[in-house]
């Protein structure tokens, strides 16, 4: 069974997702940031394929990738880097990354490579779900590879549905119609986003992400669906601490305070 169906089979409660981007905040330092936060209880790790035009991802993010492009990361180095990630470690591992590089790597090839380093599962969010229907699918499912979707509030009842009963992993529940970037707390509105999608009944688990950055969010974020995704927040404390077991301690501090 694939690392992701594993964990949300599970009975475990508030999930943490942590996302980082790969290449920073030094370009070998990939690998110590992934054993670093398993060892912290990291339930799954997001690691970020850096790319220089992103479209979901708020400044936070965006310096990051920059940094990691400068530093010579790159889909072949980064795959070079955890060939024996899964020697010991044991949490699933989802990349996050942009159409652009996969397809300029060669989806197949990247399928491939993903399925020899273990890793389980991949967001990309410009890929349109019917491309993903007709092209990506089959490809990605010989590999064993869960092809993760994103919703929005903007996001129809009717797509929603369709993205459930065609997807296997996990549903991406994006917070709010704006790019990724630290919140105090969640309004009315994206409560009652929260709700609607929950009386939906859907088959698949859903992470809450964009926005979460304390005790508040993560909280609301568990209560709504299985968990929550701390990108920008860990990705500002990764970078000022240059450490990553420093950052994940600060980072446990402030949502569980």
């Amino acid at each position: 069974m694939n690392r992701i169906n594993q964990l949300f089979s599970s009975n475990k409660k508030d999930l943490l997702s942590i996302y980082f981007c790969a290449g920073t905040p030094t370009l070998e330092g990939t690998a110590n940031v992934i054993r670093t936060l398993e060892k912290h209880g990291v339930s799954m790790i997001e690691i970020g394929i850096p790319f220089s035009d992103p479209m979901a991802d708020g400044i936070v993010i965006q310096n990051a990738a920059t940094r990691a492009l400068r530093n010579g990361m790159s889909l072949k180095r980064l795959f070079e880097q955890l060939r024996d990630i899964r020697e010991d470690v044991e949490i699933p591992l989802v990349f996050m990354g942009y159409l652009n590089p996969i397809m300029q790597f060669g989806f197949e090839n990247f399928c491939r490579q993903c399925a020899e380093c273990g890793i389980d599962g991949v967001i990309i969010p410009d890929l349109p779900f019917r491309d993903y229907q007709e092209q990506y699918r089959p490809i990605a499912e010989r590999y064993g590879i869960k092809v993760i979707m994103l919703i929005t509030p903007e996001t129809s009842e009717e797509r929603v549905r369709e993205i459930d009963a065609h997807t296997d992993g996990f549903i991406y529940m994006v917070s709010s119609a704006a790019t990724t970037g630290a919140q105090q707390d969640f309004d009315v509105q994206k409560r009652a986003y929260f709700k609607k999608i929950d009386e939906m009944k859907l088959r698949n688990p859903r992470m809450v992400g964009f926005g979460i950055s304390n005790k508040a969010t993560f909280r609301a974020a568990c209560d709504n669906a299985k968990g929550g995704i701390i990108g920008s927040k860990f990705v500002t404390l990764l970078e000022e601490e240059k450490d990553p077991e420093k950052a994940i301690l600060r980072l446990l501090e402030v949502i569980q305070e």
